[in-house]
């Protein structure tokens, strides 16, 4: 069984990017932004409703607060602090899922946040502490070779992504340089089903990276994010691939 996630939520007051009704109906899964980087107690009641009236699993997605970045900024946090900043969005959502009659099943960190804990282990842990403090029995979304495997007292989850470039040693491609963003339809559903298919994913330089995945990421801040979703879905269950959360 694969999981299919997306990001979701990450509107602000009355602006609105992309359109999570619709992915809500194609995804297993939904990562919700917690007001960091995206989203507001509005749009997050609304999306964790429309995840619930769908059978969507609901997901945290914390970042650093960085509104004006969109999470996309690295940031020196101090240890404690973003213990604290990760532990506030998750126990936000979380209180939001409860009281539209779902609740928090997983973690996915955005952005910036993602790709540093891959690598660095000091604000990995200071995640990973935020989780344990508040529920120790919700899984991490992750890059397989990311340290937050070594860190000890959470679950990690391994994902991929459709519509991102890798780099030989499995990272994503920064999103500054081209061809990151990867948005032919075919292309991105061709990827996620060898992922789940044989685990892997070719890299920029044609190398053949292993990814394991359990879930699979198409972003929904990518254009035509609702028709490279449908594509991936029904390329993988052409493929007599399950879908399922994983949480």
């Amino acid at each position: 069984m694969i999981d299919l996630n997306a990001d979701l939520g990450e509107g602000f007051g009355p602006w609105r990017l992309g359109d999570d009704l619709a992915l809500l109906s194609i995804v297993t899964s939904a990562n919700v932004a917690c007001g960091f980087h995206a989203g507001d107690p509005l749009i997050m009641r609304r999306t964790c409703a429309g995840a619930v009236e769908r059978g969507v699993t609901i997901g945290a997605q914390v970042s650093y607060r960085d509104l004006a970045g969109f999470g996309r900024r690295e940031m020196d946090v101090a240890p404690d602090e973003l213990t604290a900043e990760v532990l506030y969005q998750l126990a936000a959502l979380d209180g939001i899922a409860r009281a539209e009659g779902g609740r928090v099943r997983y973690v996915k960190p955005h952005g910036a946040l993602y790709n540093r804990i891959v690598r660095d282990p000091v604000q990995a842990e200071a995640v990973a502490a935020a989780v344990r403090a508040y529920d120790p029995a919700l899984p991490m979304l992750t890059l397989p070779g990311s340290v937050l495997h070594q860190v000890s007292g959470v679950t990690v989850v391994n994902e991929g992504f459709a519509d991102r470039a890798y780099n030989p040693d499995g990272t994503l491609v920064s999103r500054r340089e081209p061809g990151a963003v990867i948005e032919d339809e075919h292309r991105v559903a061709a990827r996620a089903t060898r992922m789940a298919v044989d685990g892997t994913v070719e890299a920029v330089d044609g190398t053949e990276v292993r990814v394991d995945p359990r879930s699979i990421c198409v972003h929904g801040d990518t254009p035509g994010a609702v028709a490279l979703a449908r594509a991936v879905r029904t390329m993988l269950e052409h493929a007599d691939i399950r879908l399922g959360p994983f949480a």
